[in-house]
């Protein structure tokens, strides 16, 4: 309601509204160096090898020889099985084989084929 002779006089008020934003002020361009550098690494490796020597015995033995160990040296013996025949010769009998001829006379018929050439001259 208004009165005469009375004014709105609208009564203003600021209002404060705080906020953030995001605003770009430049790039950052990040570049990877890798450094390498050589060392000498010097630690003791142990290394173990073998020597394989075969040694040919060719001994008969009544029974297989087991592995063992000779002055640091390990030794498999290789054994093979053979057979063993003994031969011997045996007159086990004779066959006597008698010839006998005599003379026989058996009379057969066959076919006995020849040929011959017969030449003709003409004219002399």
């Amino acid at each position: 309601m208004e009165m005469k002779g009375q004014r709105k006089i609208p009564i203003l008020q600021e209002e404060l509204k705080i906020g953030k934003r995001t605003k770009e002020t430049g790039v950052l361009l990040v570049q990877k160096k890798i450094h390498e550098k050589e060392e000498i690494i010097d630690e003791p490796l142990l290394k173990e090898e073998v020597e394989v020597k075969r040694v040919p015995v060719n001994r008969y033995v009544e029974h297989p020889a087991p592995v063992r160990e000779e002055d640091g040296v390990i030794i498999v013996p290789l054994m093979e099985e053979i057979l063993v025949i003994e031969k011997r010769l045996l007159l086990k009998e004779e066959v006597h084989i008698v010839k006998n001829q005599r003379t026989v006379r058996k009379p057969q018929k066959t076919t006995v084929r020849s040929e011959e050439a017969v030449i003709e001259h003409s004219g002399e």
